[in-house]
This record gives structure tokens, sequence and C-alpha cells, in this order.
């Protein structure tokens, strides 16, 4: 949520980020500024009837001790609280479409994300080389993965629809020795494990950003018996920036640095295109999400970290990527910045992201009042950060087309040797 100071202190700004995310927002932020006037004015005579109340209260039992008639003044008490019953109503409906505006303000982006959507995003750099594949033509990961036996895309649509597939034999064996390799690597790197619900609450998505705004996109769940209603996580983000909603940290506490296995359910991924075969787009995917709580100071540092581990985790697998800076447009709605980490998948000859890391500054934490108490006793709002480490469905058809063999055998990645307990996965 954009501090309510910015927009009264700069309202043309908060704008221009909306724009520069190719969104409207000028409508919204001028109803915020008269609502806040209002709210103001609202307060001022609160407090006014309030104090006139606190003054006759004082007066009344020292009449009362003289013999005096307090009827009079007792009548006019009882206007004075009708008047604040009434203003107390009234602000606080403003209060609550004010908060309801603030909600719907995306994050604004920072000052070097440049304006525009994805056409606008900027490769930072490449490592690696597009794999070359002599003396025979390659295959896309569908068909290796079913040569092999390693994905049942045809049980996993029975069992759950389109959008769905197995893990079996090998290949279930592969993407557990993903998971295990990214867990440890980041446990190394000092981060704690947290193994969060995936049923959470609307506060979660609220505090997220995903809400209001996206609630449609999101797989809800309704007990049958209760009035409970709640959501399947669409990543370990949602559960990890609300693990300290409401609370209030120590400086020494920070960074907290947090990483948690989670599978994803993502309901907007309803449209399979030719280029999104397999496993590059579903309703389900397991990933591992790095997060971290710093001070407002300290984020930029922790970015450049998140970004870091990413990509090392990509570069020892010995993939093919890019590392792409996003345009303001593609950055999520609560990010002021996004640097993507795409891996090139041979077979449909672009590259797709395995890993966004992005920087909400203080925005989430605005939305889940999570503060710090620095060392002059001031309570600040924390930052946040987050960054995928790794998603596995991309990874794995990347895998698998960029370590393909001429006899449709595929190396195993030498990190993953010792998880998996082969070299090569053979037909």
């Amino acid at each position: 949520m954009i501090d309510i100071k910015l927009i009264r202190n700069d309202p043309e700004k908060i704008k221009a980020g909306a724009k520069k995310r190719c969104l409207d927002a000028d409508a919204a932020v001028d109803e915020i500024l008269a609502i806040d006037t209002k709210r103001r004015e609202i307060t001022t005579i609160v407090e006014s009837l309030r104090a006139e109340q606190n003054a006759a209260s004082k007066k009344i039992p020292q009449i009362r001790k003289a013999g005096g008639d307090v009827s009079e003044l007792l009548a006019h008490m009882k206007k004075i609280s009708a008047k604040v019953k009434e203003n107390s109503a009234e602000l606080e409906k403003a209060e609550k479409k004010q908060k309801e505006l603030l909600l719907s303000l995306p994050n604004m982006p920072d000052d070097d994300v440049v304006a525009g959507g994805k056409e606008n995003n900027k490769p930072l750099h490449y490592f690696g080389e597009k794999p070359k594949f002599e003396g025979f033509t390659p295959k896309n990961h569908v068909e290796l993965c079913e040569s092999l036996g390693l994905i049942d895309y045809t049980r996993g649509a029975k069992l759950a629809g389109a959008g769905t597939w197995i893990y079996r034999g090998m290949g279930a064996r592969l993407e557990w020795a993903l998971l295990n390799f990214f867990i440890d690597e980041h446990l190394r790197d000092g981060y704690e494990l947290v193994l969060v619900p995936h049923m959470l609450k609307y506060e979660c998505g609220l505090t997220a950003g995903q809400f209001p705004k996206f609630t449609d996109e999101d797989y809800w769940i309704a007990n049958p018996t209760s009035s409970d209603r709640k959501f399947l996580l669409p990543t370990a983000e949602t559960a990890l920036c609300n693990l300290h909603r409401d609370e209030i940290l120590s400086a020494d506490e920070l960074p907290k640095k947090y990483i948690s296995y989670t599978p994803c359910y993502r309901r907007e991924a309803g449209s399979y295109r030719s280029e999104e075969r397999g496993m590059i787009r579903g309703h389900q995917f397991n990933k591992v999400e790095m997060f971290q709580y710093t001070k407002p100071e300290d984020s930029d540092h922790a970015f450049e970290e998140l970004v870091g581990k990413a990509e090392r985790l990509v570069q020892e697998l010995g993939l093919h990527y890019r590392l792409s800076k996003l345009a303001a447009g593609d950055c999520s709605f609560s990010m002021a910045r996004t640097y993507d980490v795409e891996v090139w998948i041979p077979s449909m000859g672009i590259y797709k992201e395995v890993s966004s890391a992005s920087n909400a500054r203080d925005y989430q934490a605005r939305r889940g009042n999570i503060k710090y108490r620095a060392e002059d006793g001031k309570l600040h709002y924390v930052n946040t950060l987050n960054a995928s480490g790794l998603a596995t469905s991309r990874v794995f058809p990347a895998i698998m087309e960029q370590y393909q063999n001429a006899d449709g055998s595929v190396t195993v990645p030498e990190v993953l040797r010792k998880y998996v307990g082969t070299d090569v996965i053979r037909p």
C-alpha cells in the first residue's frame, strides 16, 4: 500500500507511476485526496465535540456539589453525543472507502524501471551458449519425457484435467532431485526452511497485494459446515510475507531470510497454446521460494543477493539462460522492480522465466502492518523481497532439451547426480 503522505505531497508522481505500468490511477488518486480532506475535517469536528464532552463531564459533579441544576447541561451533552455518533459513523465510512482505494493502487515502480509492457523488458546478460545438436534432430521435452517414461500427461489429464501431469519413476526422482538441490543450496547460504500451509485466509492475499484486485485468479475452497473460506496459495511468497503480519521486529533481527517449498496453484493458467505444451504452463507446479525481510536501506543489497542466488542455481545446472530487467507494466502489482531469470527452451526457440526476483519496498509491509523498531526506538516499515529458487516446471523441460543426446537419452546435470543416482537417463 502506498503511503498516504506520498499521495498528499506529490499526487502527480503517483499518477505517473501508474501510467508507467500502463494503468490510469488519476481518478482513484483524486478521490483518495478528496476523501482525505473530508476525513481530516470530520476528525477535527469529532475531536472538538469530544473535548466539549470532556469539559461538560467535569462540570456536572461540580454543579451537583454546589446544589445546582444539571438537567440543561445533560440535555446539551445528549445532543453532543448524538453529533459524535453521527460524525464518527461518517468518519468510519470515509476511512473504509479511502482504504479500499489505497488498496487498489499498485506499487510505485522504481525510478530506473522503464515504462511500458513486456515489449520494453531489457536483457541484461546471458550465461553460456545455446546448445548445438550435431548429427541428429533434437526432440521437444514432451517427446523426451514420454519416450523416457518420466511424465504421464494422459493420466495426469485423466486425474485432474488439462494443464496437469504425473511424474513417474526417474522423472519423479529428477523432480525431487531439483527440489533437494535447491533447498540444500539455500540452507548452506543461511536461509531458514519453512513449510507453510497451502490453504490461506483472505488476509494473506490482501497483504501480498493479490487481493482485492485479483481474487478471481485463485482457487477458493469453502467449508460446507461453516462460513470458513480459504484459497490455495499461488506461490509460497503469499504465505511468507504474512509470517510477521501485525508484528514489530527488532532491528537486530533483520534481515530475516526464509525459504519454502510448496506446490503452486494457478487458476489463470487456462490457455494452452502449442508453444506452451507439456509442463511449461500448468495449474499446479513445484517451486522453492526465497523471501527476505530487511531494513529499507538494505533492500537493494538484498535484491542483488536474491538475483545472484537464483542465477547461481541455473549456472550450477549448466543451463543457458538470460537475465532480464522487467518494464513497469510487466512487474507484478505489488513490486517496485523485478528481474527475471529466463532459461532457453530449444524446441520453442524462446526464453521462459524460471525465477522472478522482486523488491516490494514497504508496499506489502504497509498492507500487513509489519514494522521494526530501530536503534533509536522509532518504528519503521520493513521492506519485503522474494525470488523463485527455482520453479521446476520450466527447469525440468530445459534440462530435457538442453541435455538430450542423439540416442534419445538425457544426461543428468552433474550437481543432480548424487540425488538421482545416475549420470544418464536412458530409454
